[in-house]
């Protein structure tokens, strides 16, 4: 074995050495010339797909492929009609909502920097602001809806409908239900326990039939304003939603029922450079009316172990 090895060693070096001297003899010569030269001489062809005197066996191939496409047809339709019938095959992407956000008019936010402050009115006095992208807090204007929701009335909070959407922020809840399942000391937020803060649409019927009676329409708005299917309950301890932008049809107003809630508003990017950031606080009993379509919005519960609670709906 070790005599066969020597020998092609020394095989190869004199053809390297060969080799050489051809280039250095023959300036014509290439490298790419030699290499052909020697695939001619050993009768080397280049492999192919299919053999050169076989063109049936490429029809064939074709055919095993059409009736695998004609086989696996119906799958494909019935998987394809699965998930368009879904609510949500994939979630919905910010990022893309972002990335196709139309350009904002600057006039939204230019020279403002704080939300007009209104004592509680009557629909006609709010009239004259009732679709103003301005930031408005109306005083006292929920005072009087009951603010023990949480403890008194759980049917009204009780959505576990798979089609509600449910934030769970930066707690560790995954579902509503897990909410719902958590020990009384968490949900106190007692010595010891991880804050939290949830929220989740109610777009159950029955379930936004029950939070209607306790929480109508607040009394400000004006008669012809439409409001959705859905509201939502936003209720925890010391957290809150990271800034973002909301993508929904109509105006959001807030009703502030326990607790108090910090927020922060700040212009579109494009904006930048004629507006400014600001923040304000809301307190127990205040309606808080913001156009979040084009005001970028966070919250945060600002007072350690105070436990807030707001209900949310939209109107136009």
């Amino acid at each position: 074995m070790d005599r066969v090895k020597l020998c092609d060693q020394i095989l190869l070096q004199k053809l390297h050495l060969l080799s050489n001297e051809v280039l250095r003899t023959n300036r014509g010569i290439t490298e790419r010339d030699m290499e052909e030269a020697f695939k001619q001489s050993i009768g080397y062809r280049a492999p192919r797909f299919f053999p050169q005197n076989d063109g049936i066996l490429a029809i064939v191939y074709s055919a095993i492929f059409v009736v695998v496409l004609f086989i696996i047809t119906p799958f494909l339709a019935g998987f394809l009609e699965l998930a368009l019938g879904m609510r949500c095959i994939v979630p919905n992407n910010y990022l893309i909502w972002e990335a196709t956000r139309p350009v904002s008019n600057c006039d939204f936010c230019r020279g403002v920097d704080r939300p007009i402050i209104l004592q509680n009115l009557t629909r006609e006095e709010f009239q004259p602001y009732a679709y103003s992208s301005r930031p408005i807090i109306i005083k006292r204007a929920v005072s009087h809806w009951p603010a023990d929701l949480y403890l008194k009335h759980p049917a009204a909070l009780d959505s576990l409908h798979e089609d509600c959407q449910f934030l769970h922020f930066k707690s560790n809840f995954q579902t509503l239900r897990d909410v719902f399942r958590m020990s009384d000391e968490r949900a106190e937020f007692r010595a010891g326990q991880q804050p939290w803060y949830v929220g989740w649409s109610n777009c159950n019927p029955a379930v936004l039939a029950e939070l209607r009676k306790l929480y109508p329409k607040p009394h400000f708005l004006p008669d012809d304003a439409e409001m959705p299917n859905t509201d939502f309950v936003f209720l925890g301890y010391e957290q809150g939603a990271v800034m973002h932008i909301d993508y929904i049809p109509r105006l959001m107003w807030q009703a502030q029922l326990r607790g108090n809630k910090s927020w922060i508003l700040a212009p579109t990017p494009e904006c930048d450079a004629e507006c400014r950031s600001f923040s304000f606080y809301v307190e127990p009993g205040d309606a808080l009316l913001v156009d979040t379509r084009l005001w970028y919005h966070g919250t945060f519960i600002h007072s350690k172990g105070e436990f807030s609670l707001t209900i949310q709906s939209e109107y136009g």
